[in-house]
């Protein structure tokens, strides 16, 4: 991808699944990557290393504004610079919304909204200052079309588009850019560990590709909406789905 070299990427919840694909992919095409977690991101930092990129683990509760604040200033710290920000952390705390507790349904908007807002509130300033930078987030085929036992998955993926939205019409003239990624039903863990009849029969048969799809292809996406490739692509929601919603 045109533009990516020397660029510097954090991803939240970069450690595993989707997050270390993309974390993977930007190191492929040579930009620097901050792998920021709640999780140990170090094994994926070592295997960052061992393409040669440079690459650092840094530990973030995207939930509480002060880790946020930690993790931009030890970046700007480390790279002198950020050029790129994925919204990748996320979480499901599944349930019919008849049996839904407020307990799981904040726990959801805690990690998958309010945690995009705090981390795209705590880059701004060095992003608006320079008059450049790329804020990525991921939002879902779940949150365009809802989904069964997902009230509060559904509603933050709804939520980041219109946020996406708005700061891409806020600040498309200050050089800034904000796009979502929907991505359909993807190979990660969480999703391989539904029973294969369950996944067959409620799930890829939904499919009109036939197949899950890769966090790689996720990364791809994400790699594509970074590059100066994409610069005249600007509030806009990619949807990743092997024509599931069409």
């Amino acid at each position: 991808m045109r533009g990516l070299k020397d660029k510097v990427v954090i991803v939240t919840g970069g450690a595993n699944g989707i997050g270390r694909a993309t974390a993977i992919r930007f190191a492929e095409e040579g930009a620097k990557v901050v792998v920021a977690d709640f999780v140990d991101g170090s094994t994926t930092v070592s295997e960052l290393a061992s393409i040669g990129a440079e690459a650092v683990y840094l530990p973030v509760d995207v939930t509480q504004p002060e880790s946020v604040q930690a993790m931009i200033a030890k970046t700007l710290e480390k790279f002198g610079q950020i050029d790129v920000l994925i919204n990748n952390a996320g979480i499901t705390k599944d349930a019919m919304m008849k049996k839904m507790t407020k307990e799981v349904f904040d726990a959801v908007i805690n990690v998958n909204m309010n945690g995009v807002f705090n981390c795209t509130s705590a880059v701004l300033p060095h992003m608006l200052g320079r008059k450049a930078g790329v804020v990525l987030t991921a939002s879902s085929i779940a949150g365009i079309y809802g989904n069964m036992g997902q009230t509060n998955y559904a509603a933050t993926k709804w939520a980041v588009i219109g946020m996406t939205k708005t700061w891409a019409k806020e600040m498309a003239k200050d050089g800034l850019r904000f796009n979502c990624v929907a991505p359909g039903v993807i190979a990660t863990e969480m999703v391989m560990k539904i029973p294969e009849q369950v996944l067959k029969e409620k799930l890829l048969i939904k499919v009109p590709a036939g197949r899950l799809g890769k966090p790689e292809e996720i990364a791809a996406a994400y790699a594509f909406l970074a590059s100066d490739d994409a610069q005249f692509i600007n509030g806009a929601v990619l949807s990743i789905d092997g024509a599931m919603t069409i």
